[in-house]
């Protein structure tokens, strides 16, 4: 039996209900706080994600609805395999709806991604809990 061959860290784009869907989330809307415009292009940030996918040795998949549409849009960053045999897991990253979210994405995915690398600063502040996670703690 052969082993698996490694995985590279993954960047799951959510492109269900809300993520991705200018209608929902149009192309410019206003920041609830203070009114600032966020110029999101949905279909450029996915082009952008799998062009770095592409030269940074990173994977990118879209996928159906992941959940929590109120913080769209989301972006689930995957561990490697040497990222997980460390001991990382996935992690949820809400409003990942401009330029800068992405690129610091982009930057962390090539620098290995979680387990491997520290997320960039700016980014952390975006880490969300998963849907189930969330639900589970609200139990308690």
């Amino acid at each position: 039996m052969r082993a698996a061959a490694p995985r590279p860290c993954t960047l799951v784009v959510c492109r269900g209900c809300c993520c991705g869907n200018p209608r929902k989330l149009p192309q410019s809307r206003l920041r609830s706080t203070g009114g600032t415009p966020i110029d999101t292009d949905h279909a450029w940030q996915l082009d952008r994600l799998r062009a770095g996918a592409a030269e940074g040795g990173f994977q990118v998949r879209t996928t159906d609805c992941l959940g929590p549409c109120d913080q769209a849009n989301v972006i689930v960053v995957q561990p490697s395999t040497a990222g997980r045999r460390i001991g990382a897991h996935a992690v949820w990253v809400g409003f990942a709806m401009d330029d800068d979210c992405t690129d610091d994405l982009l930057r962390w995915a090539r620098a290995g991604g979680p387990g491997v690398a520290a997320p960039p600063a700016a980014l952390a502040l975006q880490f969300i809990r998963p849907p189930r996670e969330a639900r589970s703690r609200a139990r308690r």
